[in-house]
């Protein structure tokens, strides 16, 4: 059994017209927000043995500060691979993960999160900003999972229910 953690990037600053999507950052209630869902993971023992993000700033930047206040001690591997991505993406870098990875947290946008989250688990959940998911996957090494695992979601929080 695998444990996955997905977390939509928390709320980015759209004050600046003339950056790119790629190049957003956090409002500073973003930052907060993310602080929150890191002390969530470290309150809940779900601290990951790997984070993934988009190279997206304000997905790179969440997940910094949700490591820092989760206690992860481990290195944040960026990837453009999970920028834009479909279900297939997102499966094909975690089948690259090393099995002794039990637990690992993959931190990205929507829609991107939510297609993923209904294809391994059939739950059609909104992700706002930093909101958090828990999916309990049925397979033993990285490399078993597909876009049509059936996983379950064991746990959804959101900052705002907090």
């Amino acid at each position: 059994m695998k444990t996955l953690l997905l977390m939509r990037h928390a709320k980015s600053s759209w004050k600046y017209d003339d950056l790119a999507d790629h190049d957003r950052p956090l409002k500073k209630r973003g930052e907060q927000a993310a602080a929150l869902m890191g002390e969530l993971i470290r309150r809940h023992s779900l601290t990951p043995q790997r984070i993934l993000s988009s190279t997206a700033k304000r997905a790179l930047h969440t997940a910094q500060l949700v490591a820092e206040a989760c206690h992860y001690e481990g290195r944040i591997i960026a990837t453009r691979a999970l920028y834009g991505a479909e279900p297939d993406d997102f499966v094909e870098v975690l089948r690259q993960l090393d099995d002794a990875d039990e637990l690992v947290m993959v931190v990205g946008h929507n829609p991107d999160l939510e297609m993923l989250l209904e294809s391994l688990t059939g739950a059609m959940e909104s992700l706002p900003t930093a909101a958090l998911v828990q999916v309990a996957l049925p397979i033993d090494s990285w490399k078993e999972l597909q876009e049509n695992t059936r996983g379950e979601l064991v746990h959804f929080w959101a900052p705002s229910t907090l």
